[in-house]
């Protein structure tokens, strides 16, 4: 056999310098190397378990392994294109170390199944780390969200001025986000973390070897209880794009806010020289690039999302060189969401000032509070569709006076309803209008801090 092909002498040309390179793999898998080295580890212990190979034979390999990891780890192993994929490169360089009982490694054993049960080890190593992200960013929230607890923002529905709400409650909204990505992730673990291995190249193998024990030593959950969806299923990597997708798409959202907030129009926060950028002509400008690179790089993750679930709705079973492209994309969106969670975290602690002065001021120069108008009438028996119109009423009554709701007489009050009493105007103040929304998981005072209390408790219990 040809030493530089990872097939067999069934060929006897070799491949064009470009197919070769548009073959291969190796420029990206080496980062699955030390997991691909984990699962061999286990792959040889199931072998010598079996009888397949020698217990001896088995200890030369694990430590030829384990020499390899440690040349890679201190830079002293970088295969290049002839090795084709990293599974290979590994072989190639264990018989290299042990001679020939390296060659026994491979035995009752595909590429197919290999590749997939790197991945997924990769995959359930990475879902932790982003998890630990997410837990990060969350407890920067709950940090600004504890300062903010009656601070007013103006909430907002369609982008106009709908009721002000609390700041923190607001900052809570991406708490809760942010813990269903947690979760989902957790479920997409779950789903990962079944074997492959053994699965052969898509029909078993002839060889009398243990999966579950395989499975075992490499922690699985479970294994594939069919050979060919064991080599062909990547559903597991879908799901990882769609949470990965879907973790962009509420950090986008919230980047989307602070560029709002930040600009002139709104004044809502301040951008601190850390995370900020100017200009190179217009010397005035603080640029808000962090969560605009944010936003730019969900885009990112979603293309790959896409890319994955086109590749799949064409393939017949079992395995298709197809399947290579799932690597890339993976490897890219784990990359991107992990560097936008954290950026988003730096942000969030160091990167922005709230001006409170300013939002005091946005919160009283608009008709927020006319649902509370609609409220007090109703409180006072008046049905609230009756009520309803009457404020819509006096809110047209006030933008053609070009004044607002706290600025009418209690005259004018009374032209509308009798109803009214000098109490409208505490009713319908700020403070008074956020206090009042106490109900479960509203933005009353009372709800928030106890909101907060649980975003606490949770932090807490998983740490």
């Amino acid at each position: 056999m040809n030493k530089n092909k990872a097939w067999s002498d069934r060929f006897e040309g070799s491949l064009h310098p470009a197919i070769a390179i548009f073959n291969a793999s190796i420029g990206f898998d080496i980062e699955l190397i030390e997991y691909d080295l984990t699962g061999s580890i286990a792959h040889a212990r199931m072998l010598a378990r079996t009888g397949i190979i020698s217990p001896t034979e088995a200890q030369q390999i694990v430590d030829g392994l384990e020499q390899i990891r440690q040349e890679y780890r201190q830079g002293n192993f970088n295969p290049g294109i002839e090795q084709e994929d990293v599974h290979f490169a590994v072989e190639r360089r264990l018989t290299e170390i042990i001679g020939d009982v390296g060659k026994k490694l491979h035995t009752a054993r595909s590429r197919n199944d290999q590749v997939g049960t790197d991945l997924r080890l990769y995959l359930r190593d990475q879902i932790s780390q982003i998890q630990q992200y997410l837990r990060d960013l969350q407890s920067t929230l709950v940090k600004q969200a504890s300062q903010h607890v009656e601070t007013l923002i103006p909430g907002y529905t369609h982008l106009q001025r709908a009721q002000p709400v609390s700041l923190a409650h607001h900052l809570l909204a991406y708490f809760q986000m942010l813990e269903r990505d947690w979760q989902r992730l957790s479920e997409v673990r779950s789903r990962t973390n079944t074997c492959p291995l053994g699965s052969g190249a898509l029909a078993g193998t002839t060889f009398a070897i243990d999966r579950h024990y395989s499975a075992e030593l490499l922690e699985f959950d479970q294994v594939y209880a069919n050979s060919l969806d064991g080599v062909s299923d990547r559903d597991f990597a879908i799901e990882f794009l769609n949470a990965c997708s879907l973790i962009m798409v509420h950090l986008s959202r919230l980047s989307e806010e602070m560029i709002l907030w930040a600009s002139q129009e709104f004044g809502f926060i301040s951008l601190t020289d850390s995370c900020a950028t100017g200009s190179s002509i217009m010397p005035q400008k603080k640029n808000p690039d962090v969560p605009e690179l944010i936003r730019g790089k969900a885009g990112r993750v979603f293309g790959h999302l896409q890319a994955l679930l086109v590749m799949m709705k064409g393939l017949p079973l079992a395995y298709n060189k197809d399947l290579q492209e799932d690597k890339e994309a993976v490897f890219d969106a784990v990359k991107t969401v992990k560097i936008s969670l954290e950026a988003m975290t730096i942000l969030l602690e160091e990167g922005i000032e709230f001006k409170t002065n300013r939002l005091n001021q946005a919160v009283n120069e608009d008709f927020s509070n006319a649902t509370d108008v609609a409220d007090y009438l109703a409180q006072k028996g008046i049905p609230f569709r009756e009520a309803y119109n009457l404020v819509g009423k006096a809110v047209k009554h006030s933008l053609a006076s070009g004044k607002l709701l706290k600025d009418l007489s209690l005259e004018q009050w009374k032209e509308i309803h009798t109803a009214f009493e000098s109490d409208i105007y505490s009713a319908i103040a700020p403070q008074q209008v956020v206090a009042a929304r106490n109900s479960y998981g509203g933005t009353g005072f009372e709800q928030v801090r106890q909101q907060l209390q649980d975003a606490i408790a949770l932090l807490q219990q998983s740490s």
